[in-house]
């Protein structure tokens, strides 16, 4: 059994290896997509002088507050005026400024009469004021978004500015999620006796699309081992970056997953974490799959992909870390041993701001119901024993 932060290194060091493929899509398409290619701005941005407000473009002469309206000038309608210092262009937001004008007066700060403006009385004016100037907003050639960016609609906007009607970006992965065991039954049908409606590949596959991959749903096999042999075969062969199966990885009697990678070729890279829920979880590498079998019980299923699966992904494409924030305990928590626990728990905000976090829910790592009225995990290290009300404690956020 190897500690948590070793499995991590030891997770993180196989996920970097991973090389990503890239495809083009169409602009409209990129949004929650990964860039992966820098783009650079192909024209200044903005391509010319333009008003920032709505008003009268005038050639600034100190001490001048009356002139005389000769034209107007509206976004994209230039048209060429001869401007002197007693003369004024009616210029709409963004229009381009005519030659021979250095200053935009605001609308509101003018009187017109007839064809003559006049300054507000109070009111002053300074020379340049209200213009976007040339390349301000960004040069020719200057790096507009960074390779690796994360894609929202605010870089949308960027990304069309600088003539970007497809766009390069990495290929999501392909997850497949295999469920085992004998007891499980399909959600159609009512349990009766020993069975139990399968769940874990439906909230797997559900996080999975959370974080925008392609989650592939393989359904649940049983324990009979020369079948399972077969499914796994053909599975490991298939299209797949990440393969998930959940159950049989414990020591039990029908537990035959582990071995089964192994005589499969799948190369073991941990097996046992020093976590709870969830201890019995198995990381290796086929080719260049990455294979995790996780625990049955849905919580430690969970719980495994939440710390060892989810940040790497998130890492990979740009997502930024899995929020956690400190907040006060609001019960006492048991905790008696040297491994790392994580407790359901849910997560509020005082009136103070502060966070609070309580975990009166049902701990058991098969509590499918616990797990769904909570909204994080409070995180406890190795060395902290029986945590108690008011300490504060780290949660994650799920």
């Amino acid at each position: 059994m190897i500690s948590y932060n070793d499995a991590k290194e030891l997770i993180a060091i196989e996920f970097y290896k991973l090389k990503l493929k890239t495809e083009l899509i169409r602009l409209e398409d990129a949004s929650l997509r990964t860039l992966a290619d820098d783009v650079y701005a192909d024209i200044n941005l903005p391509p010319f002088d333009n008003a920032a407000v709505d008003g009268i473009a005038i050639k600034y002469n100190d001490g001048n507050r009356g002139w005389k309206l000769i034209g107007e000038i509206s976004a994209g309608n230039y048209k060429e005026l001869k401007i002197d210092a007693n003369s004024a262009v009616a210029i709409m937001t963004g229009a381009k400024i005519p030659d021979g004008c250095d200053t935009v007066i605001p609308m509101e700060d003018i009187l017109i009469e007839d064809n003559l403006v006049s300054l507000k009385n109070d009111v002053k004016s300074k020379r340049g004021m209200n213009i976007r100037r040339t390349a301000s907003d960004i040069a020719i050639d200057e790096l507009a978004i960074a390779k690796g960016t994360l894609l929202k609609s605010r870089h949308l906007a960027s990304l069309a500015s600088c003539g970007k009607d497809k766009v390069l970006v990495y290929k999501k992965m392909t997850v497949g999620v295999l469920v085992t065991g004998d007891e499980l039954i399909p959600v159609a049908l009512k349990p009766e006796s020993d069975k139990l409606r399968v769940s874990n590949n439906y909230s797997l596959c559900g996080i999975i699309r959370e974080l925008n991959q392609y989650a592939v749903n393989l359904g649940f096999a049983g324990d009979n081992r020369d079948r399972l042999k077969v499914t796994l075969a053909n599975t490991l062969s298939s299209e797949l970056d990440i393969l998930i199966t959940t159950g049989g990885v414990s020591m039990g009697k029908h537990d035959y997953i582990r071995d089964l990678f192994h005589e499969l070729g799948v190369k073991e890279i941990f097996r046992k974490t020093g976590i709870r829920p969830g201890k019995p979880a198995f990381f290796g590498k086929w080719r260049d799959k990455l294979i995790f079998a996780l625990p049955g019980n849905p919580v430690s299923c969970l719980v495994n992909f939440e710390i060892y699966i989810k940040p790497f992904i998130m890492n990979l494409y740009g997502m930024g870390e899995v929020e956690t924030v400190n907040a006060r305990l609001q019960n006492d928590l048991q905790k008696r041993d040297s491994k790392r626990h994580f407790f359901n728990a849910f997560l509020s905000e005082a009136k103070d701001g502060r966070h609070k976090v309580t975990s009166q829910l049902s701990q058991s790592s098969g509590n499918v119901i616990g797990l769904s009225k909570a909204n994080c995990l409070i995180e406890i290290s190795e060395e902290k024993l029986n945590p108690r009300k008011g300490e504060i404690v780290k949660c994650i956020k799920i």
